[in-house]
């Protein structure tokens, strides 16, 4: 089924109740069949998700300068948005270049190991984003709520071990997941109707016993999931608490404006997260997941840095003197 000389394979052991011998497939790849199978499409499909990779990129790298070069941007909230930013990159590059190029080759193969990398960096920079927002409430939580002793609690050090316990967390459970699915045997279908190595997907595809993965997989994605948005939501219960209590509409726009591009991203990252589960509960076959999960593993990445310039004054400040500093150098 694929190269025997492969470096890594994964074998999976095919019994029979009443047979008395065992066969042994060597499962070396994996078949992603893509957003669509249509011949005519995959022109069209190349040059989209190029497209939306090349802006993606380009417009999370501006802002990760941006803050770098300008030093009125050296603050707490910064320096979480250009983390945020940099997971986004990481976040798009782990599915669409390699869809790109099985467009390309005309190839839909995936090696196991390619598969499982795949996996554990996709849950990375999947779970990293949701804590990374998580932080950044609490940043906007601690500066509306307790202005005065901001620069006291959202200390450098506090950043960094908030920053650090993230990047832990997110690679522990990305980590776990990954080493879940290689206990994994896998039969003679191993055709993903998925753009990429989606964890769900692998875990229905197995021969062998699901019960401890799915247990795992749901307890542990509940985690990371319920636990942040609870964060979020306190935070934000608590902001617009305060931002109540201020008599004159001027303060209130004020207060609000410094979280408003946050709430924004937010909003956009839960409400298509929650949309693909909602959809890949009610659609029949996972050609629609794939398609649904376009919304939150591309779209959501490539609108980030848009919400974040067109919304927020030092965003766009800092840009326009970094493209004034290139001009004049040029």
């Amino acid at each position: 089924m694929g190269e025997t000389g492969s470096l890594i394979s994964r074998c999976s052991v095919l019994t029979s109740g009443y047979m008395e011998s065992e066969n042994q497939t060597c499962v070396s790849e994996f078949i992603l069949l893509g957003v669509s199978e249509d011949v005519l499409l995959q022109p069209l499909l190349f040059g989209l998700f190029l497209s939306m990779y090349l802006v993606t990129s380009i417009g999370n790298l501006l802002i990760i300068v941006a803050v770098i070069m300008d030093s009125h941007l050296h603050t707490p909230m910064y320096f979480f948005l250009s983390n945020l930013s940099l997971a986004d990159i990481c976040f798009i590059s782990t599915t669409i270049p390699k869809m790109l190029l099985n467009i390309q080759t005309q190839s839909k193969v995936i090696t196991y190991a390619g598969c499982i990398t795949q996996l554990y960096f996709f849950m990375l920079f999947g779970v990293l984003d949701n804590f990374l927002l998580t932080v950044m409430a609490y940043d906007r939580f601690v500066a509306i709520c307790h202005p005065l002793h901001y620069t006291i609690i959202m200390n450098p050090r506090l950043c960094g071990l908030l920053l650090l316990a993230s990047w832990i967390m997110t690679a522990l459970h990305s980590l776990l997941q990954s080493l879940m699915v290689l206990r994994l045997s896998f039969c003679e279908e191993l055709e993903i109707p998925h753009f990429f190595c989606e964890l769900n997907q692998l875990i229905h595809l197995a021969c062998s016993d699901t019960f401890l993965n799915d247990l795992v997989m749901y307890f542990a994605t509940g985690l990371v999931a319920i636990v942040p948005l609870t964060g979020i939501l306190f935070s934000y219960s608590k902001i617009v608490t305060s931002i109540s209590r201020i008599s004159s509409a001027g303060g209130k726009y004020k207060a609000f404006s410094t979280c408003g591009s946050h709430l924004s991203v937010v909003s956009l990252f839960y409400g298509t997260s929650l949309g693909v589960y909602l959809s890949s509960a009610a659609a029949q076959n996972s050609r629609a997941s794939a398609i649904a999960s376009v919304m939150y593993t591309v779209v959501t990445p490539m609108l980030n840095p848009f919400i974040y310039s067109l919304k927020n004054k030092d965003i766009k400040q800092a840009l326009k003197k970094l493209f004034s500093q290139e001009t004049f150098s040029t």
